[in-house]
């Protein structure tokens, strides 16, 4: 049995490292050394598998071995069901069933089974799987059809528009997430798997509660760091994407493009070449914006036609060559908008404003509806986070003052406060990639 053990598990190392250029490789790679590992479990003599313990180990490896494809088989489902029937101590049994489960689209049944698996004691790696469960049902039943590609180390994140009914509900899932992610990390504070599952657990989080709390995208980020001192984790590709997908949102755009481009060294398949290219042509179009918008007269008209603001008397009027870098409590700055930046992201909106000395930046806004801010209006950002962006990107430089609003209670639309209704969510949900 040891060597068919061996075998099974050399086949997920594959499914977990192995990214070539073309997908069907990896499939075809998969098929041969699965058929090959069948026939060594098939060598045990028959005297050898017949008392119950014993054949429960063979069922439990005969439904991992069949498990190891994307896609839901059968026979996977009723092998490991067998053997739990016949060693219900049999914990990574209730690990592989769930996992059938799961890609079938039974995803409460697939938790029972996480759960089940747990009670037979403290295991990382079953603490991850029942994370991600959490942060896939947080989406709700409507999402539950959802094909899910069960390659359980790669997670790629994807980013869908969604209402705000059942947000309560989505975010106590999330934080169950991040719960038994924490419990990971504390059985193997060295594991990068468990750091990693914990970032996308907080990277979840940022998306799928009320606010667009940053705080979040730096708890990911750190989580991630700790993933990479891990030396095993230097194959994941989703690592390197999530870390990159953080540093996007944080607008730390040179780390992000760098991440990308290492996430598709890792593996052609993902769409980290893409993201790239939606950085840079985001930053092409807001240099060239910029730049367009230097001429005296143009901007001293905007700025003269600024309407006095009734500011609460504990915030201090400011204007953008003097904010500090980072988060500036108790600021609000004036400014016009002169364009509305059109992007392929899902998140944030972009606008490039001039403020009242007549210095134009690029303003990014979360949680709001892209009708809510228009060309023409005048906005005053509250405690507005900034950031000067300079740096060099394939030998091109971008260089411009950046402000970032995260809450839809920083900004006034013409001295009034934007309605609720103007509020959006995004929410995300992990799409396993084949």
């Amino acid at each position: 049995m040891a060597k068919a053990m061996k075998a099974a598990d050399d086949l997920y190392i594959i499914r977990d490292t192995y990214f070539p250029e073309n997908p069907d490789e990896k499939i075809s790679r998969l098929q041969a050394e699965s058929d090959l590992a069948l026939k060594l479990l098939d060598s045990i003599p028959l005297e050898q598998r017949k008392l119950p313990m014993q054949r429960a180990t063979y069922e439990y490896l005969r439904g991992k071995i069949l498990d190891v494809f994307p896609d839901y088989r059968k026979e996977a489902e009723d092998h490991l069901s067998k053997a739990v029937k016949l060693n219900p101590s049999l914990a990574d049994a209730w690990l592989c069933l769930g996992n059938s489960i799961w890609k079938k689209g039974d995803l409460p049944s697939a938790k029972n089974c996480f759960t089940l698996a747990l009670s037979k004691g403290p295991n990382k790696k079953i603490l991850c799987q029942l994370s991600m469960l959490e942060r896939r049902m947080a989406q709700g039943k409507d999402l539950c059809s959802v094909i899910f590609f069960l390659f359980l180390a790669m997670v790629t994140l994807y980013l869908v528009i969604g209402s705000s009914r059942g947000a309560d509900n989505q975010a106590e899932i999330v934080e169950e997430s991040i719960k038994h992610a924490k419990e990971a990390v504390i059985l193997d504070v060295k594991d990068g798997n468990s750091w990693y599952n914990l970032g996308n657990a907080w990277l979840t989080c940022f998306f799928v509660t009320r606010a667009w709390d940053h705080h979040k995208l730096l708890q990911s980020l750190k989580a991630y760091q700790n993933a990479e001192k891990d030396e095993s984790m230097n194959s994941n590709p989703d690592l390197y994407f999530n870390c990159a997908t953080v540093n996007k949102y944080l607008e730390n755009y040179e780390r992000a493009l760098s991440g990308f481009e290492a996430a598709a060294s890792r593996d052609p398949s993902l769409n980290s070449t893409e993201e790239v290219r939606k950085i840079v042509n985001l930053l092409d179009k807001l240099e060239t914006l910029l730049k367009g918008q230097t001429k005296a007269k143009r901007l001293n008209s905007l700025a003269s036609s600024l309407s006095p603001v009734n500011l609460n008397p504990s915030y201090r009027k400011a204007s953008i060559d003097s904010l500090s870098e980072g988060l500036n409590k108790k600021v609000a700055i004036v400014g016009k908008v002169l364009f509305f930046v059109k992007n392929e992201s899902v998140a944030p909106l972009y606008y490039v404003v001039c403020d009242s000395n007549q210095i134009s930046f690029v303003l990014s806004v979360y949680g709001m509806r892209d009708d809510a801010i228009k060309e023409g209006d005048q906005l005053t950002l509250l405690d507005p986070n900034y950031r000067d962006v300079n740096f060099y990107w394939k030998g091109k430089p971008y260089r411009f003052k950046s402000v970032r609003v995260d809450f839809l209670e920083q900004v006034l639309v013409n001295g009034k406060a934007p309605s609720s209704l103007q509020a959006v969510r995004t929410s995300i949900y992990a799409q396993h990639k084949p």
